[in-house]
């Protein structure tokens, strides 16, 4: 990874497109316009964040599928076309009716964007046609996701002994504890890649993540490089790097409207899926944040660990457990997606954080994954341990899509 500027890998450059009736590619025009919806307006956390893109992607997906002949497995439907529907309406119209019904409250600003979106595309039968495909895959989504256990009211336990979970400093909040039972997209169940739990309080490996994130993990680490500082800013930045990475691969890789309507529904559904057993595995062991173990390191019982009362990382800790880390699941999901999608690892790209007021480059998909492994270690959130494990999920749920969604017919 490099921090820095590096031309010739941006925003600016044209998206490619296999639209007949826009110069620009109504997937990204459109994903776009839901980063909008889900962050700029709505502030929507990652966990939550991750089932919106997904909806929104799937029905897209479906769309731009069936009007290109259904070369693919639908994820849910694949309404009649024979490819003269315009692709623009059914992208704009699926992605809208998605978002309308997500957040009701946005509708008039969503509403505009729509019929903006139309008024570009000529009047008559494919355009009729494409709005139909397009409220199709919509509608087939809204109802594949109603009660599905998002937003629910289930909360984190809180205990009081050694190793479990309370909430932590400054905040003392507690959130998200709903997304360990909401019903995933691909995977079969939330619980399928239940680990063997974090480490035990007396062993030597818990001793060695306490010890590690202790010394480069707190906000006055005289270890922590500047750059590893920077690193961990980035990767906490809840404007996720991950959709303009996506975006930029769109560009640099000279994807269609079709590709990328895949790659954005299988990247989305993967991280998703990702998040919703990460944050099971944390409802599952419920372990207590580094702040905690080391503030109360005096409870646990292991001679090579010791207290430090003042001791604070140097990010806010999130509101719930620490085992499995929800970005690396994320990330590993998202990553190794790519992987996948374009069939090699070498491939450069970068993201931009106003948080840290940098950008990052990585020169593949797996030094990615890695270096947000050590990130949540050197902010002061995270243990190695449930970094990995967290990692690991993610490449687990990308394993099981490969294997069952999405796929070319016939293969």
């Amino acid at each position: 990874m490099i921090a820095g500027s590096w031309p010739g890998i941006g925003s600016s450059i044209a998206y490619a497109s296999d639209s007949r009736t826009s110069s620009a590619n109504p997937v990204i025009v459109w994903d776009r316009n839901a980063e909008t919806a889900i962050w700029d307006v709505a502030r929507q956390q990652p966990q939550v964040q991750a089932r919106s893109f997904a909806m929104v992607h799937g029905a897209v997906y479906d769309a731009v599928n069936a009007i290109a002949g259904a070369p693919y497995q639908p994820y849910l439907v694949a309404p009649a076309a024979d490819g003269s529907e315009s692709t623009d309406a059914a992208v704009a119209t699926a992605a809208y009716r998605v978002l309308r019904s997500l957040f009701p409250d946005q509708e008039p600003r969503l509403t505009a964007q729509y019929d903006q979106a139309l008024t570009a595309i000529p009047d008559g039968r494919s355009k009729q046609r494409g709005i139909a495909v397009g409220s199709r895959t919509a509608d087939a989504m809204i109802t594949a996701r109603e009660n599905d256990g998002a937003f629910g009211d289930q909360t984190w336990p809180v205990g009081t002994r050694p190793g479990q979970w309370r909430p932590t400093p400054p905040t003392y909040a507690s959130d998200g504890a709903w997304v360990a039972s909401l019903k995933p997209f691909l995977i079969p169940s939330a619980s399928m890649f239940r680990t063997s739990g974090p480490p035990a309080l007396t062993s030597k490996r818990y001793a060695r993540d306490f010890n590690e994130v202790k010394t480069v993990g707190a906000a006055n680490s005289t270890v922590r490089t500047a750059d590893q500082t920077q690193a961990a800013i980035w990767w906490h930045d809840r404007h996720l790097a991950e959709w303009e990475i996506k975006r930029q691969l769109v560009t640099t890789q000279r994807l269609n409207t079709l590709r990328t309507a895949r790659m954005f529904v299988m990247v989305g559904m993967a991280e998703a899926d990702a998040t919703i057993a990460c944050y099971n595995e944390k409802a599952a062991w419920s372990f207590w944040r580094p702040v905690s173990a080391i503030q109360l390191a005096d409870t646990d019982g292991n001679p090579e660990t010791a207290a430090d009362p003042g001791w604070t990382p140097l990010l806010v800790t999130p509101p719930h457990p620490d085992y499995t880390s929800g970005h690396t699941c994320f990330t590993g999901a998202s990553m190794s997606a790519l992987q996948h999608f374009f069939g090699r690892d070498d491939l450069p790209f970068s993201g931009y954080s106003a948080d840290s007021g940098t950008t990052r480059h990585f020169r593949s998909f797996s030094e990615a994954i890695d270096e947000v492994v050590n990130a949540r270690v050197w902010g002061g959130i995270h243990t190695r341990t449930a970094d990995v494990a967290g990692a690991k999920i993610g490449r687990q749920v990308t394993d099981y899509m490969v294997t069952h969604h999405f796929k070319r017919k016939g293969h």
